[in-house]
């Protein structure tokens, strides 16, 4: 079913400022850290199973959870984002470090090929007993990631081996056999990983155990009360339990009869993630089905401005359709990162726009906002409206978001091409150097720009010899109005414009240019009137960026800004910020209480004053001083 496969990240060269300064920064700062940050935590130390057991260092709650129950997926998040870092360039001391941990790993290891530090450090008569609750399946996968990642950076098996012996015993543990559990994992992931595994191996058995958990998910009896009576719980009792069901991790029915995105946000993205890969890797039309029918419940009832995700931090997810409050948003990071993963997938079915337009939604404003310009401090959740409290943090008690922003942003020049019949897709721009295959040719695609700040894009087509294909060039609905030359003669962008890509078909010889010039000129955004949190609000956009005013720009107090609707809204280049961005500012208003006095109320309105409201990039803000932050803006 899959008509188009990405390119290979290592096959594409970030040149352009914008992406090769957030990726220089992972590789030098944010990888090296996350690195110490997981030895001063306690973390690494979990590797050395001892006995007994050292103290907590994260202290069971009221629910008798601790998040040490998932450490080993922040191990393997970590080597994953080290691993695409190698692949860059190689760093003999990351290197070392990945070859120590994958050698106490395959220590730890037990003889029938399980492996978990916390049950094998603490309980482990205990293990496979709450496949809910503990993560076992969850932490596997991302172990798998890693592993995948550090084979393919340095042709290093060892780690790869420990999990395929691991999977050998969860492929004997659980399936539809007589001995054999029928569970799943309460949060989605490992599938994901195996199907990663099938791809780089090519063993079906992989691709088997993926759609197993897949199929196995949601049905009757219910594995997650089974297992929860066999332990002596009263599976009625679960924090989560929502109305006698399992919405929050999406197993309350059935994967392809679930028409609603409900519960926590990054186990859903996971699951539609891997549901979508395995339409493509089994051509299962009731899969994609079901994949399409959530992708338009979310995105047109329950996807913030920002391509965040989950209002609530009560399940970290969902709850009712245009419930997107601002000032208590949840949009953890990894749901971000979660759907750029779905969007992707769902993109390379049959090279929809609407897909790319939502993965670069998410990818510049939902995702980026949760790594500093430093590159050593992090959101979990990401506010769209904040007083000045919330800040980022150097680490978390659940450092998931950390190593997730990382391995996506050194890998993230994967998400610019794909490759299908007959046909070349460029789906994101910033400036870059790819090496392709296609049709066993070889073509090199040089791309300009200085994309985002800038919608001039020019795209050099370097062929091996002669014959006909298609360059598909994405254009986001929000530059329907762009133009484009090739070799300087005008291009018929409407007519030539398919499901939101520029297609120019022809026998491509070498130093053929096509010249896109997308405009960026800003736009106002307002929200569908059931949202009621944005009624009479507006937020403002350019190009792929929303943007947000923040106190640090502004002399009025940002909450007492009004934007008129026939404001006429400026774009500034910015040299002195953030090594050059661009700015909007506009004529507004300003209602304070300067004139107020003491009164709680009073008969006559506060008097409007003039003022110029500034925003920045939504992604960039709380890198400075602490202040109130708004993307939704009083208009009037």
């Amino acid at each position: 079913m899959r008509r188009y496969s990405p390119v290979d990240f290592t096959r594409v060269s970030l040149t352009g400022p914008f992406w090769s300064e957030r990726l220089e920064t992972v590789l030098t700062r944010t990888v090296p850290s996350q690195y110490k940050k997981l030895d001063e935590n306690g973390i690494l130390e979990s590797l050395d199973l001892k006995d007994p057991p050292p103290p907590l260092r994260v202290p069971f709650n009221d629910q008798g959870f601790t998040m040490q129950y998932f450490w080993d997926s922040d191990i393997g998040k970590w080597i994953e984002a080290a691993g695409y870092a190698l692949r860059h360039r190689r760093d003999a001391e990351i290197e070392r470090q990945v070859d120590e941990i994958v050698d106490k790993l395959e220590a730890a290891q037990m003889p029938d090929g399980y492996l978990n530090l916390w049950y094998q450090g603490h309980e482990i008569e205990n293990r496979w007993t709450n496949l809910r609750d503990r993560h076992e399946l969850y932490n596997i996968g991302h172990l798998l990631e890693g592993a995948i990642a550090y084979y393919q950076a340095t042709g290093k098996r060892k780690f790869l081996e420990v999990m395929e012996r691991s999977l050998d015993h969860i492929r004997s543990t659980f399936g539809t056999g007589p001995d054999q559990k029928r569970g799943y994992p309460g949060h989605q992931e490992i599938e994901i990983a195996l199907i990663r595994l099938y791809q780089l191996t090519g063993e079906r058995k992989q691709l088997d155990l993926a759609a197993y958990f897949i199929d196995e998910r949601g049905r009757e009896p219910h594995y997650f009360d089974e297992e929860a009576i066999a332990r002596g719980d009263d599976p009625t009792k679960y924090h989560f339990f929502n109305s006698g069901n399992y919405e929050y991790g999406q197993a309350h029915k059935p994967v392809r009869e679930q028409d609603k995105v409900v519960g926590h946000a990054v186990r859903a993205m996971y699951m539609y993630t891997a549901m979508a890969d395995l339409a493509a890797e089994l051509d299962d039309d009731s899969l994609r089905h079901a994949c399409e029918v959530l992708w338009k419940d979310v995105t047109t009832t329950r996807m913030y401005v920002t391509g965040g995700f989950g209002p609530s931090a009560s399940n970290e997810g969902f709850t009712t359709d245009y419930d997107l409050p601002n000032d208590t948003a949840y949009c953890e990071t990894c749901a971000s990162i979660a759907f750029v993963f779905w969007a992707q997938r769902m993109l390379n079915l049959d090279l929809d726009g609407q897909y790319a337009e939502a993965m670069e939604l998410a990818l510049y404003n939902g995702v980026l906002s949760g790594l500093s310009r430093d590159g050593e401090l992090y959101f979990y959740e990401n506010k769209l409206d904040s007083d000045g409290s919330h800040r980022r943090w150097p680490w978390h008690p659940c450092p998931c978001c950390t190593m997730n922003v990382s391995r996506l942003v050194a890998s993230v020049s994967g998400y610019f091409y794909s490759v299908g019949p007959g046909a070349i897709a460029v789906n994101l721009y910033g400036g870059n150097s790819a090496e392709l295959e296609l049709d066993g040719r070889r073509i090199r695609i040089e791309e300009q720009s200085n994309y985002p700040w800038s919608g001039k894009i020019k795209v050099s087509v370097h062929p091996d010899g002669h014959g006909v294909f298609a360059l598909k060039l994405r254009i986001p609905d929000w530059a329907r109005d762009g133009v484009a030359t090739l070799n300087g003669n005008p291009v018929d962008v409407p007519g030539q414009l398919q499901n939101g890509y520029l297609v120019i078909e022809r026998d491509w010889i070498e130093g053929d240019v096509v010249e896109l010039d997308l405009p960026m000129t800003p736009r106002r955004i307002y929200a569908n009137p059931k949202v009621k949190m944005d009624r009479h609000r507006v937020a403002l956009a350019r190009g792929p960026l929303v943007y947000c005013a923040e106190q640090v720009d502004n002399e009025t107090p940002v909450p007492d800004l009004i934007l008129s609707r026939d404001a006429a809204i400026t774009e500034t280049n910015r040299s002195d910020l953030f090594d050059g961005i661009v700015s909007l500012t506009a004529p507004a208003k300003s209602i304070g209480s300067d004139d107020w006095g003491l009164d709680l109320y009073r008969t006559t309105p506060p008097t409007p004053a003039d003022t110029t409201l500034t925003a920045i990039p939504y992604y960039l803000w709380a890198n400075r001083d602490a202040g109130p932050m708004q993307v939704w803006i009083r208009e009037g």
